[in-house]
């Protein structure tokens, strides 16, 4: 099977010199006469590319350079174009600028993208909406619950009001009846020969449920003290 014929142009003379030395200064660092050809792209044979390399360098603009058996041209750094201090002075000042330039970028650019997260995880224009109608349907429903307590209308008769009291004082002196009875029989003999905490752990045992710190709190209340100290006291 016969090779694809190449589209690069052999080059020859006096353009295939100037293109071998051009590449060479232009890398600027060592190269075999196979390297320059194949990077070339066979524009310049190998052959040829050896020939030319060893006539550069007996004109001085390359410098050979012998390892073992392997032969290297590198571009004579003394004929290479050297920058001026005064441009070289103007390339730094550039440079300094550009890196400058690219601080301010670099922070912009973390601004953006810091506000891009905010973004990404706030509620989009549908949901806000949606969020918008749940909180405002759940307003007017605490609003609509509290227009009868803005009005003047009484919201409960006296006759139910009379009849809410006479219930606590029944359902308060029944709680106070079965509580003294329970200090004054067996549970209040037991708990009195043990330690507060044998106490308790008896009671929970056995179900007995204490009066809790809420309990105590009540007592102690305008609510049980407007009704007297000692509702069990009968009337005579």
């Amino acid at each position: 099977m016969s090779k694809p014929k190449s589209d690069v142009r052999v080059l020859k003379g006096q353009e295939a010199e100037d293109k071998v030395l051009e590449y060479v200064k232009r890398m600027n660092r060592p190269y075999g006469a196979v390297d320059v050809s194949a990077n070339l792209k066979g524009a310049v044979p190998k052959t040829a590319t050896q020939k030319i390399l060893l006539s550069l360098a007996e004109k001085g603009e390359l410098v050979q350079k012998t390892y073992g058996k392997t032969t290297f041209f590198v571009a004579n750094q003394a004929k290479l174009d050297t920058v001026p201090a005064e441009k070289l002075a103007v390339l730094e000042e550039e440079q300094k600028q550009i890196d400058e330039e690219n601080k301010v970028l670099v922070a912009e650019l973390k601004s953006a993208n810091s506000e891009l997260t905010k973004i990404r995880v706030s509620p989009s224009n549908v949901e806000l909406s949606k969020q918008i109608a749940e909180l405002t349907e759940a307003v007017e429903k605490k609003v609509a619950l509290l227009e009868p307590l803005r009005s003047a209308n009484s919201l409960i008769s006296a006759e139910d009001l009379a009849k809410v009291d006479a219930d606590w004082t029944k359902w308060r002196t029944e709680w106070l009846s079965r509580k003294k009875f329970s200090a004054c029989t067996l549970w209040g003999h037991i708990a009195d020969s043990l330690s507060p905490q044998e106490a308790v752990d008896l009671g929970d045992d056995l179900g007995i449920e204490l009066d809790a710190t809420e309990h105590a709190v009540l007592e102690r209340s305008s609510l049980c003290q407007s009704f007297g100290s000692n509702p069990l006291k009968r009337k005579r």
